[in-house]
């Protein structure tokens, strides 16, 4: 049970997050559908966090009124050419393997969708990514199991 909850908790850091605890979990012995339910919510649950609590971040930045503006990061950049390109859908989509659920969603609010796209898309993405990793991970760890 604690395996579960490590896996959780990994799949809620941003930058371990689902692409990484999924593979790590599967490999490591643990039921690949409880690995792929536990990283999952822990991912959804703080991107949640993230998409709501955006709106206190607004405010304090508003507040701040531009001073000590930084340079954009290359993460940053990066989702902007993909949000220029291919909106909230294109961004949680690769989101997650190009610059992590977390960012993804916080870079779609900055740029202006709503709580409501940004939520439904980072979960559609969240779970196509979960199933994808553990899916891929379970058939190739069986299928080096099996043939040693």
């Amino acid at each position: 049970m604690i395996e579960y909850l490590l896996v959780f908790l990994g799949g809620a850091i941003p930058w371990l997050e689902i692409g990484l605890v999924i593979p790590v979990g599967i490999v490591g012995g643990l039921s690949p559908v409880w690995v792929i339910i536990a990283a999952f919510a822990g991912n959804l649950i703080t991107v949640l966090v993230v998409i709501f609590g955006y709106q206190k971040f607004k405010v304090w930045r508003e507040s701040r009124n531009g001073k000590n503006e930084k340079a954009e990061s290359k993460r940053t950049e990066r989702g902007k050419r993909i949000w220029n390109k291919y909106g909230m859908p294109g961004l949680a989509l690769v989101g997650p393997i190009l610059i992590g659920t977390h960012i993804a969603a916080f870079i779609g609010l900055f740029f202006g969708a709503s709580k409501t796209n940004t939520t439904v898309w980072m979960t559609l993405s969240i779970a196509v990514w979960s199933l994808i990793f553990g899916v891929v991970t379970a058939m190739g760890f069986n299928f080096f199991v099996s043939t040693s």
